[in-house]
């Protein structure tokens, strides 16, 4: 019987033995380059009383997540230590990655004594208390 695609039976495994080739290739360009600088993805939310930071951080430990707030930059790092000499006989596909990640936010009118953080199943959530609002004093200026 006539097939559609040519060549189907015959070239099936050859292009997808060239296809694992490219993509094993273009991923080795990348593997050594590392991991430091990469951004997570995070979400910043607004309320009428705080800033919530909703930052993916899956299979770090929470030792090795350090937060810090340095003149108004809450910054977060977490890192894993990079392993350099490992085993590759029994993997077919490595795509998990050891390495560093860092990403600064401004924040700006917050209670800074009453951050909290907690890290839950691969999600760290900071929440940042704004600053109440003082009550605004009316001053009337006199009109030379």
């Amino acid at each position: 019987m006539f097939d559609l695609i040519p060549f189907r039976r015959r070239g099936r495994r050859e292009i997808m033995d060239l296809r694992d080739s490219i993509d094993s290739f273009v991923s080795g360009i990348f593997e050594d380059l590392g991991m430091m600088g990469t951004a997570f993805k995070a979400d910043v939310k607004e309320t009428d009383n705080e800033y919530i930071i909703q930052a993916e951080l899956p299979g770090f430990s929470k030792e090795n997540i350090n937060v810090e707030l340095v003149d108004n930059y809450l910054t977060i790092e977490a890192s894993n230590d990079e392993i350099l000499e490992e085993e590759r006989d029994n993997y077919l596909r490595r795509e998990r990655r050891r390495g560093s990640y860092r990403r600064s936010f401004y924040i700006d009118n917050v209670n800074e004594d009453e951050i909290q953080a907690r890290y839950n199943n691969g999600i760290l959530e900071i929440k940042l208390p704004k600053k109440s609002p003082g009550k605004k004093k009316k001053r009337i200026i006199d009109i030379d």
